[in-house]
């Protein structure tokens, strides 16, 4: 496995661009009202907060999050954020299958390009879902043009426990394409989900920052995941089992303070520079 290394200690914090009712397996034959629809609003906290520190990010979107509010790509990518790919229908990889996965990609290419005038060079399954043996998923992505993924989590249950928990490059296709896991924090009882969602906010800022402090030493990027749910710590929720709810939203607890600590303390940068960088070294 071929590692690669950050410049200039660079990490990065990407956001899911995802709506709160988007969970994968909950039934959504039902339209949710737009006036419950909260993506928008949230998105604007975190572009405010971004511009107080001068921060480019990369936000993974929705192909069908961008049809339903046509005016949020645009509004991202003019503050000069990278503009990515989440897939389409928030489908898990491994139920859409090599031909649906291929047509989703592509579908959510042309509107995201058509959105922001670039087309988007890097992926993120929903819920980690591309596993490292799906390698024909891979060489879709390389195929359709991609130059890396962020889906492979190593972590139990979501992906894999023992996963590399640095860039790598991946063969596909008839070549490669880079692999950027997010952040976690190794212990003795395994890997532990500090780069985002519930244990973003649940562990320790400590333990978080000597956790990029680590990986900045080894010369090795921290990745951050948000969702926009996760910026209103009262906001609406899915009626889920109090295990699921609990992996879905995590704690009634805001992630801008911990998101806010983490721009006063370090430097980040799109996934599209980091990349750019690894290529041209």
């Amino acid at each position: 496995m071929e590692y690669v290394s950050v410049i200039q200690n660079r990490n990065a914090i990407t956001i899911d661009v995802e709506d709160w009712f988007h969970v994968c397996g909950f039934n959504r034959d039902t339209p949710f009202n737009p006036a419950q629809q909260r993506v928008v609003q949230n998105i604007e906290k975190i572009l405010s907060l971004f511009a107080e520190f001068d921060v480019r990010a990369t936000f993974f979107v929705l192909g069908s999050m961008a049809e339903s509010e046509p005016l949020l790509v645009p509004m991202i990518a003019a503050a000069g954020h990278e503009i990515a790919s989440h897939g389409y229908s928030h489908s898990l990889v491994p139920q859409l299958g090599p031909q649906r996965f291929k047509d989703e990609v592509r579908r959510t290419g042309e509107i995201l390009e058509r959105q922001s005038g670039v087309r988007p060079i890097g992926f993120r399954a929903p819920q980690w879902s591309l596993g490292d043996s799906m390698q024909w998923a891979f060489d879709i992505l390389h195929d359709e043009g991609y130059r890396y993924d962020s889906s492979l989590n190593p972590l139990p249950f979501v992906g894999k426990r023992s996963g590399s928990r640095v860039p790598f490059k991946k063969q596909a296709g008839g070549g490669s394409i880079l692999e950027i896991p997010p952040v976690v924090t190794p212990s003795p009882f395994g890997n532990l989900p500090t780069g985002g969602g519930w244990g973003f906010r649940f562990f320790p800022a400590r333990m978080i920052h000597k956790t990029v402090q680590r990986l900045n030493r080894a010369g090795f990027p921290a990745v951050f995941y948000l969702h926009p749910r996760e910026m209103e710590a009262d906001g609406p929720r899915l009626k889920l089992s109090p295990v699921r709810s609990f992996a879905v939203y995590g704690p009634r607890k805001a992630a801008g303070d911990r998101l806010r600590y983490l721009l006063d303390h370090f430097r980040f940068d799109t996934l599209q520079h980091l990349v750019e960088q690894w290529e041209s070294a």
